[in-house]
């Protein structure tokens, strides 16, 4: 069991998709992280053990290796679709509720910034670390967000922003977000984002990287 495991905690942290995938070189032939998924729940190990005892682990070997400027974003999203081609097989069980996650992530980019690189990392760091992340995409304004949260209540909320100009709706959102939901958890990032602008506008949180946002979550996991 701990070898299917530890194979495919491998194929997702150096981003084997599949058995077809020429990257890395040398896993060329061998099967990846769809394949062994599959196996891994033929077997009879149980989801949330997959989660836990692979995925997660490999996630969060990519977020130190990332933090330590030991890989750069595109091994990053390579390290996601294999996550991605893991989690297909095991998403139907939580879905049906047989297994379940630790909480909710709500993310997304404010209104006016359609940039989307950095949110998607989050997203999928977050995600292999054992949440469901509910993704509402870029330019997403304060109303959306507010119905999202309406529609999960108990999630986190994460808020993206790669432009000094839209910083402010960014602002304008964790406002509103604080008057209807105040005790909610809001988590902001981006390239201009600071720790003193996430204090300054109500936020709970900042990271540089989404691996500090995997960290800070796990005190509010079930």
């Amino acid at each position: 069991m701990d070898d299917i495991l530890n194979r495919l905690a491998r194929c997702v942290e150096y981003g084997k998709t599949d058995k077809a995938a020429s990257y890395p070189p040398d896993m060329k032939g061998q099967d990846g992280a769809d394949e062994l998924a599959k196996q891994a729940l033929e077997q009879g190990i149980k989801p949330d053990e997959i989660l836990e005892k692979s995925l997660v682990l490999a996630m969060a070997a990519v977020g130190d290796r990332f933090t330590r400027k030991e890989i750069y974003v595109p091994q990053m999203l390579m390290a996601a679709r294999a996550m991605n081609a893991a989690m297909k097989h095991l998403k139907p069980y939580f879905q049906s509720g047989e297994t379940k996650r630790k909480g909710k992530f709500i993310v997304g980019t404010v209104a006016g910034d359609l940039h989307d690189i950095g949110k998607n990392l989050v997203a999928m760091m977050v995600e292999g670390g054992g949440w469901e992340v509910i993704d509402l995409g870029t330019d997403v304004s304060t109303e959306k967000f507010l119905k999202a949260i309406d529609e999960n209540p108990g999630a986190v909320v994460g808020l993206s922003a790669l432009l000094t100009t839209t910083m402010e709706n960014m602002k304008k959102t964790v406002a509103a977000i604080r008057e209807k939901h105040g005790a909610m958890q809001i988590l902001v990032g981006g390239a201009p984002v600071t720790m003193d602008y996430c204090k300054k506008i109500g936020a709970d949180f900042y990271s540089p990287d989404p691996q500090g946002a995997v960290n800070y979550l796990r005190q509010f996991g079930a």
